[in-house]
């Protein structure tokens, strides 16, 4: 039987979209996806780094791409990978015989990998597309898992890759019946549960379920059944957890001594409460005098503290023995969870891609307990608050292993920052979580577009749009907080820098952008992104005169990074193209 899609195929929307952007010229690098990958076929080399004659049979690349395709097989959807293409943009093409090639490859996987291979033409050079259907059980190359995280592949043990299979059938480990009864919950739990929901001060719902009794409060948290049994969850809340769920470690600063070390068993809320005690008592309190946080404010934000902390347990993997480990080194938090992402989760979506726990049922009784977002992960709030303050957002990662490390890099909050936002209008922009990241994307990297900030907001071009349209139309004391960056040709997309009156305002914080290495490193970064560069463009970026930013680029060119858009180097519109491993020496 096969089953059909109700709409586009993902994969072949995918690969369409690879393909396109190929065509255009771009380095796979820059364009590879989850479910596309972008290969040159191995073995093509010489020692000088020359393209050799494709052969019809290469056992190298059959092998190389046995192991490509078994981690694409592994990963939620499967895959595609693209033959013919060096990371760098080179077409080389590939000379394999497809006929040669699905056989060899199903002999390589031990039978597991039965590939469809199809021709593809890119202007002249053939391309061939290796297509791995998703697999039913784990394929091991090497004797190791892998699958697709991002753009690239990591190892997984086989306990999360069943783990995310399950919960892409449907299956809640957590909604499961325990073997304990209601009898077995410890009062602990339960004095933890009233005084988490009774602190929701603004919240009826969790004032009315805060008085109820106790058997009602777990059955309005869903986590026991009609006999009086527990769900998995109820007795990972209430009862025990099979080990220490949390190993919190606090240091003064990094290498020294641990001063405060908390690592218990017992019921999850019980040791969610402790932790948290002993991360709000460690985290430094600051006095901010004015700006949009007036009065007495933590290091790091609480609100903060808390969802990574909740969220580095609730969402972890509770089949691994290994703790979420809490380390609170000064004025930083880093929180490492087992278990990686699933649902389509990845850091580059994390903040917008819609709610999907590894256990609902444990999730849904958390957020009713007030403990966490209902939506789910709570990221926006943390990158929000983080951003408010002037710190850096918050770093997200999955590690081998595999295990999800969330970093709060807190400190002194920056007053300028602060106090400029405050002046801001519409008020709300300090909230704002798409307006912080694009602030924060201009004062780091000195420009935005919608195709770069959509990443950065993790949202769709035409949203992003939308979100920049209401950036340019804020206010700063009046002024505006953004401008167009002049030079920029009326055929290529607009971009913005901060405004004049922004830069005067924060020029502390900007100085390492608009000046040495940093500079240098902003022109380049620009070059690289659109493709060119202009004295305008950089006079207009840099805040300096025309004839400095010439010599910038002057200097930029004899250094080997840029070249002339037009050999006579005169006319309108003259202009530098960046050298990149495929531009010629023109």
């Amino acid at each position: 039987m096969t089953f059909q899609f109700l709409g586009p195929d993902p994969i072949e929307t995918q690969l369409r979209e690879v393909l396109s952007a190929l065509a255009a010229g771009h380095a796979p690098r820059d364009i590879e996806l989850l479910n596309v990958d972008v290969k040159e076929e191995p073995a093509r080399r010489d020692s000088h780094g020359g393209v050799l004659p494709g052969e019809r049979q290469n056992d190298a690349a059959a092998r190389y791409f046995a192991g490509e395709l078994a981690c694409l097989a592994n990963t939620p959807g499967a895959g595609a990978l693209i033959v013919g293409v060096a990371d760098d943009g080179t077409r080389i093409g590939t000379n394999l015989d497809a006929q040669w090639l699905r056989p060899r490859i199903y002999q390589l996987s031990t039978q597991r990998l039965t590939v469809d291979i199809n021709e593809v033409d890119l202007d002249g050079t053939r391309l061939l597309v290796l297509r791995a259907p998703e697999a039913i059980e784990p394929i091991r190359w090497k004797g190791r898992i892998h699958w697709r995280v991002d753009d690239h592949c990591v190892e997984v043990d086989a306990a999360t890759w069943m783990a995310g299979r399950l919960h892409r059938s449907g299956f809640d480990w957590s909604a499961q019946p325990s073997g304990h009864r209601i009898q077995d919950i410890r009062p602990s739990a339960i004095e933890a549960a009233r005084r988490y929901l009774t602190e929701a001060r603004n919240d009826p719902g969790a004032q009315a379920l805060s008085s109820a009794t106790d058997t009602d409060l777990l059955r309005r948290l869903n986590v026991v059944d009609g006999n009086d049994v527990l769900t998995n969850a109820g007795a990972l809340l209430f009862v025990t957890t099979p080990s220490a769920a949390i190993d919190f470690i606090r240091r003064d600063y990094p290498g020294a001594s641990s001063t405060i070390r908390i690592r218990e068993e017992g019921p999850l809320l019980t040791q969610l409460a402790a932790v948290e005690i002993a991360a709000l008592a460690s985290n430094r309190t600051v006095h901010v005098p004015s700006g949009l946080v007036q009065g007495q404010v933590r290091a790091i934000p609480p609100s903060a503290v808390r969802e990574a902390i909740v969220n580095g347990v609730i969402h972890r993997d509770w089949a691994s023995p290994a703790p979420t480990v809490v380390e609170h080194v000064g004025d930083t938090l880093t929180v490492t969870s087992p278990g990686g992402f699933i649902g389509g989760i990845s850091p580059a979506n994390i903040i917008t891609h819609p709610s999907a726990p590894r256990y609902r049922c444990l999730a849904e009784a958390t957020a009713a307990l007030r403990l966490a977002e209902r939506e789910g992960i709570g990221v926006d709030r943390m990158v929000a608050d983080m951003l408010a303050l002037g710190h850096r957002a918050v770093e997200i990662a999955e590690l081998t292993g595999p295990y999800v490390r969330t970093v709060l890099l807190g400190g002194d909050p920056d007053q300028d920052w602060t106090e400029f936002l405050a002046d801001c209008e519409p008020a709300t922009l300090g909230k704002d979580l798409d307006m912080l990241l694009m602030l924060d994307q201009l004062v780091h990297r000195g420009w935005i577009d919608a195709e770069h900030a959509a990443p950065v907001i993790q949202r769709g071009i035409s949203e992003t749009n939308a979100a920049i349209d209401r950036l340019a139309n804020a206010r700063y004391r009046g002024h505006a907080i953004v401008a167009p960056i002049a030079g920029v040709p009326d055929s290529n997309s607009p971009a913005w820098r901060l405004s004049d009156s922004v830069r005067t305002r924060l020029r502390p914080r900007l100085m390492s952008l608009l000046t040495g290495p940093g500079r240098t490193k902003m022109i380049l970064d620009w070059a690289h992104a659109r493709g060119r560069v202009s004295t305008t463009e950089v006079a207009d970026l840099a805040n300096v005169a025309q004839n400095y930013a010439g010599k910038l680029l002057g200097s930029l060119e004899r250094n080997g990074d840029l070249v002339p858009g037009r050999p006579n180097r005169t006319g309108r519109g003259f202009f530098f193209r960046p050298v990149t491993a495929e531009s010629p020496d023109d």
